[in-house]
């Protein structure tokens, strides 16, 4: 089929980590030869576009969504493609890998603030290439590629792109899509390596503030103090590095999103009650679905970052990644509930 122009072009194409979490709610983080207690257990979702577009399914986003990746011949890869058709959700993109096992992770959640550790199987998801998209078979408006740092033969080196990550960035633009990513935290000094040249290939670019401080070497905290002057620099950097519509970071004590023209908005969390955090797992995809949906529809910034942040939120009432997300209307019905001001939990 003739690929279609940006104009006719509707829905969200999201490829990468598809991983299936288990999240086990735990007293305390041990140190080495230390125990530690479980008190509760469950099974979600992770990764980038599993997470990204199961939120937007359960936001009953008005646009079609496909899934690109890699799963293994295992129970759990059967069950994502089965959890995606139930949502809505197009696996035309996702392959089975055979002799291969599907990504998971365990995921250790404090239960008093929700901090968490990862401990991650790498499986299918380590060699997928994305060579099996055809864009010109998709009506997709965006590609989300994520994340970045965790997907083996994606960050593998490319001889015209620098990284075989931004090569399909690249080959998604000149299909007609717009193009998103999103990278995981870890602490390397890969990020300018394997981000940077991806950033020269990217529309959106939707990062918490970590990430945003590794790929642009500016600080953004001092003793722990968000520096409002660092996320406003590290967000013009990424612009000067590549980025060419949007920047959003997300922080725990809010957002801020600037625009190409100039255009910018910060956006404060909201104040929640002691107790209402559950598990911050996936918060940050929530985060970037929101702002996306909003980006789709052609909201203006405000509503898109607040959107991103209302979702976040929701997705903070469940120890999961995408559990606790609902409509969009009862996601913003957030805002008004608990009104923007500083985290009590």
């Amino acid at each position: 089929m003739d690929s279609p122009t940006q104009n006719t072009r509707s829905g969200m194409l999201a490829g990468g980590n598809w991983i299936i979490d288990q999240v086990k709610i735990i007293d305390v983080y041990p140190k080495h030869e230390q125990l530690a207690n479980i008190y509760d257990q469950s099974q979600g979702t992770g990764g980038s576009p599993y997470n990204v577009l199961l939120d937007l399914a359960k936001m009953e986003a008005p646009f079609p969504l496909e899934g690109a990746g890699l799963v293994g011949q295992d129970s759990l890869g059967q069950y994502i493609l089965e959890d995606c058709r139930n949502n809505g959700i197009d696996p035309k993109f996702i392959s089975v890998s055979p002799g291969t096992s599907t990504s998971y992770t365990d995921v250790m959640t404090e239960r008093d603030g929700g901090r968490r550790t990862f401990f991650h199987n790498r499986g299918a998801n380590a060699t997928w290439l994305g060579d099996d998209i055809d864009f010109d078979n998709s009506s997709a408006r965006i590609f989300h590629l994520g994340y970045l740092l965790l997907l083996d033969a994606i960050d593998d080196e490319d001889a015209e792109y620098g990284t075989q990550g931004a090569a399909l960035l690249a080959r998604a633009r000149e299909a007609g899509l717009k193009t998103s990513i999103d990278v995981v935290s870890e602490d390397s000094d890969r990020f300018a390596k394997i981000v940077g040249p991806a950033l020269k290939q990217v529309d959106y670019c939707i990062l918490n503030e970590v990430e945003a401080s590794k790929v642009t070497g500016v600080k953004v905290r001092e003793d722990g103090k968000l520096l409002d002057e660092g996320i406003e620099e590290a967000s013009s950097k990424l612009f000067d590095l590549g980025a060419r519509e949007l920047v959003a970071i997300h922080f725990p004590e809010g957002s801020f999103a600037q625009s190409a023209s100039g255009e910018k908005v910060r956006h404060g969390s909201l104040a929640l009650p002691k107790g209402y955090i559950k598990g911050a797992a996936g918060a940050g995809d929530a985060f970037c679905s929101g702002v996306l949906y909003g980006v789709h529809e052609g909201w203006p910034l405000e509503k898109c970052l607040l959107t991103g942040t209302c979702a976040a939120t929701a997705c903070m009432s469940d120890p999961t990644c995408t559990d606790g997300l609902r409509s969009l209307d009862e996601c913003l019905a957030l805002a008004e509930e608990f009104g923007i001001g500083e985290d009590e939990s």
